[in-house]
Order: C-alpha cells, then sequence, then structure tokens
C-alpha cells in the first residue's frame, strides 16, 4: 500500500513501526457547536482508512481526541450560561449522534484534553528541562527557533510561514513566533495547578501529549485536514520531537478542502453547514457517500446538484443490495451449473477494488469498482437464490470496508403485513379495484410495494 506523505511529498509505501498493527493518531473537534460539513470530510475518510486497514488485517489502534477546554468553549458557556465542562460534554454527546449517522466508529480511545492534564504538564516540564520552552508571566512558551527543522512539514522557510499567518505578538514572548504551551489563568476561566501557577493547556500541546501516552512516542500515522498542517501538526512536531528525541509520526496524511457552490465555506458567506443541518436533508448516509466519492487529496464541492448525483449513484448501489435480498428468500429459479462459476468470477472486482485503496486510498476509483460489480449483478437475467447469495456477500463486503450502503433492518407491523395478503388475495381474485385501493392505502402510510415475477416487494418511504 501507498500512501502520499505531506512531510515527503510522495506516495510512500506504508510499512509500520510494528509488523502487522497500525497506530493512527487523527485529530478531533474542538466541542463549543455541532460539528460542521467540513469537519465530517476527515472523520470520515480517516475512520473508512481505519476500516481498510482491519479489512486486510492489521490491528488497529486508532486515537481521536476532543478538544474540551479552549476559548471557544468558554464563550460558548458564557453565552448559554452554563460551564465549559458543560458545553463540552454536550457537544461531545451530539458528535457521537451526529458520527453514530455517518457510519463513523467510535475510536479506540476518545481522550480528552481535561483528562490528561498530568501528562500534558510533564510534557511541557520536559520541553522546558531540555532548553526548547521558557516560562514568562505564568505562560509557557515553545521557542521555535531552538528546534531547527521548524518548517518541515509545510515545507517553508520560517520567515515565510509566520510572514502569512497570525500570530499572537506578546511582549511577553521572546519572540513573536514562539507558540503557547501553557497559559496562565485570566479571570472566570477553569484552570489547573501547574509549576508556573494556575493556568490551561495550549491547543497544540494537548495532541503531543495524548499522542505520547496512548500510542507511544513514534507513531505510524498522523492525519487531518490540509488547515491543520500549519501551524497544528507543524507544532505538534516541534515539540514532539524536541520532548522525546526521535521521529514523532511517519506519514501524515491530509484531506483536501470543501467548498460550497464552488466558494470556500465560511460564516460571512453564509454557507457555513452543519453535519446535522446537511442530513436534516439528504440523510446521514448520502453524506458519507459524497464524501468517499471523491480522492481524499482534491477538493471536494458541495451543492444541491452534486448531492442529487451522489443519491443516484447511491441508490443503483442499495436498489442492487435490496434485489438481491429480496432474492436470497424468493427467487423462483432453480440453482444453476453456471452458479459456482459466476459467483467465483466475482473475486476480480475485490482484486481491483483493494488495487484502488492500495494506491493512496483512492475510494472514488474503489467506489467505480462497486458500480461495475452492481452492473455485472444486473445483467444475470435469471438469477438463483444461490447467485444472489453470492452476488449479495461480494457487494456487502466490499461496501462495508468503507461504510457504504448499509442494509438496514426493515419490518412491518402485523396490520400492514395483513393488507399486503388482503391485496394479493384481491389480484388473484382479479378484483382489481380493492387491490388499487389497498395500495393507495399503503402508499399513504409510507409502505411502496412492487409487483415481480417472483412475488411483491415493499419497501418505505
Amino acid at each position: 500500500m501507498k500512501l502520499y506523505n505531506t512531510m515527503t511529498r510522495n506516495k510512500d509505501e506504508f510499512i509500520p513501526v510494528t509488523p502487522g498493527e497500525v497506530k493512527m493518531y487523527s485529530c478531533g473537534p474542538t466541542v463549543y457547536n455541532f460539528f460542521h460539513i467540513g469537519n465530517a470530510r476527515p472523520f470520515i475518510i480517516f475512520d473508512a482508512l481505519r476500516r481498510y486497514f482491519e479489512y486486510v488485517g492489521y490491528k488497529v489502534t486508532f486515537v481521536q481526541n476532543f478538544t474540551d477546554v479552549d476559548d471557544k468553549i468558554i464563550q460558548r458557556a458564557n453565552t448559554e450560561g452554563i460551564s465549559p465542562a458543560e458545553v463540552a460534554e454536550k457537544y461531545i454527546a451530539e458528535y457521537f449522534t451526529d458520527a453514530k449517522g455517518l457510519g463513523i466508529r467510535p475510536a479506540t480511545v476518545h481522550p480528552k484534553a481535561t483528562e490528561n492534564i498530568n501528562e500534558i504538564i510533564d510534557f511541557v516540564s520536559t520541553l522546558i528541562e531540555k532548553g526548547f520552552a521558557y516560562e514568562s508571566n505564568g505562560n509557557v512558551y515553545f521557542s521555535t527557533e531552538k528546534f531547527a527543522q521548524y518548517g518541515k512539514l509545510s515545507h517553508q522557510p520560517l520567515d515565510d510561514l509566520f510572514a502569512g499567518a497570525r500570530i499572537d505578538v506578546s511582549d511577553i514572548k521572546r519572540s513573536p513566533v514562539d507558540f503557547a504551551l501553557w497559559k496562565a489563568a485570566k479571570p472566570g476561566e477553569p484552570y489547573w495547578e501547574s509549576p508556573w501557577g494556575d493556568g490551561r493547556p495550549g491547543w497544540h500541546i494537548e495532541c503531543s501529549a495524548m499522542s505520547r501516552r496512548y500510542l507511544g512516542k513514534t507513531i505510524d500515522i498522523h492525519s487531518g485536514g490540509q488547515d491543520l498542517i500549519f501551524p497544528h501538526h507543524e507544532n505538534e512536531i516541534a515539540q514532539s520531537e524536541a520532548a522525546n528525541g526521535c521521529e514523532f509520526a511517519r506519514y501524515w496524511i491530509h484531506n483536501g478542502y470543501i467548498n460550497v457552490d464552488n466558494e470556500k465555506m465560511s460564516k460571512s458567506k453564509n454557507n457555513f453547514f452543519t453535519v446535522r443541518d446537511a442530513a436534516s436533508v439528504y440523510g446521514y448516509p448520502l453524506i458519507r457517500f459524497f464524501m468517499l466519492s471523491a480522492h481524499y487529496r482534491s477538493p471536494i464541492n458541495y451543492s444541491a446538484d452534486i448531492l442529487d448525483q451522489a443519491k443516484a449513484g447511491l441508490t443503483r448501489i442499495t436498489t442492487c443490495r435490496d434485489n438481491l435480498t429480496f432474492l436470497v428468500k424468493n427467487a423462483a429459479v432453480a440453482e444453476k451449473d453456471s452458479d459456482a462459476s459466476r459467483i467465483e468470477e466475482f473475486n476480480s472486482y475485490r482484486e481491483k477494488y483493494k488495487a484502488a485503496l492500495d494506491d493512496d486510498f483512492n475510494t472514488a476509483d474503489a467506489i467505480a469498482v462497486i458500480f461495475e460489480l452492481v452492473r455485472d449483478i444486473n445483467s444475470e437475467k435469471e438469477p438463483s437464490a444461490k447467485y444472489a447469495q453470492g452476488a449479495k456477500a461480494i457487494l456487502a463486503e466490499l461496501c462495508d470496508v468503507l461504510g457504504i450502503a448499509p442494509e438496514q433492518e426493515q419490518s412491518i407491523d402485523a396490520e400492514i403485513e395483513e393488507l399486503i395478503e388482503k391485496r394479493q388475495a384481491a389480484r388473484k381474485a382479479k378484483d382489481f379495484k380493492q387491490a388499487d385501493a389497498i395500495r393507495d392505502e399503503l402508499k399513504a402510510r409510507g409502505i411502496v410495494l412492487e409487483d415481480t415475477p417472483t412475488g411483491v416487494k415493499w419497501k418505505k418511504i
């Protein structure tokens, strides 16, 4: 497998630190609001990458943090009239609601900054002892100029990096390019005791401390959105490698931006959507499918037209799956001599699918392979139950790896089932007026019927 490594700017062969294991750290949300569709992209992509590693046999330890102390959380707490801790817990719960809807599996560990204060203080202390950080008026700063390789992830000289960056210029810092590891307490804000006085951690330090605690000093993959390359990931590298004296992460994987109607997403342009908003219109499964339909490093455009196109594609897959589910139970054709060879032929799709994902996790090409499989399945003129079972198994396998088109358990109550049976009896008696009336009643109650040579199919709308 090859992955594009932001550090090397090449597709590098993936070789884990420990054979057979993958240690991944992916930056999670700052929990002060519902997460937006821009956040959703890395959450979905790196969940799918984790699934693929597990599919091909790796043991994966996946860590995704919650930043649960931050200026934005404090501001939201003041607005809502509750504590910062209550704000964080509220939106952590909301994260899991949306994540479950999107098919994002819980991480192996979801550490919180506030639960790792001791680890953060120890980390900062080490940086001070090694001469990479200094205390000033109760604050602690990383001395960027002391880390000679600063800028190696973003591939820009130090002067160029900071020329275009927002810098908190302060007379208590030795240099305007230094960044905060520990912030002195301000009135009305949450704080913890430390060797430098009461305060709270800076944003960048929490990921370094939690990654080391749960994954060790050197990890396989660190991932996140392209917007995190600088300064967040650049700062993580500096403080981690300065403290630990070794490589922090072997592979740096970043996804591209999301535009909305071909414009950069921003609150000022009123094109800023939460996943909760989008799901109320399109549903969670379609959002996941849309995100995986493009290569993860490519920019992706969110618009009603493109979502409609994605819906048509997802419907092709789910319709094929539902037809196979029906045929497994109701196929009128007996098992054929050709079934075994036809099912064996499906293995070629698995190999093409894996080849696409092994080439820098190209989910767009992998989904194209699923469409080829669907076209092949639909070409079978008289499928038997055995054929349907084999076809459904390979389709489910490939869809499950990416977490797309999950089969929904559908059930109907006894009254609806009785109406369907009455309609069937009316049709047999050629009482088409009553049959049509029952069909209309069922449709009004959200049940659509489809008459097939092997029986009646129903689905909820």
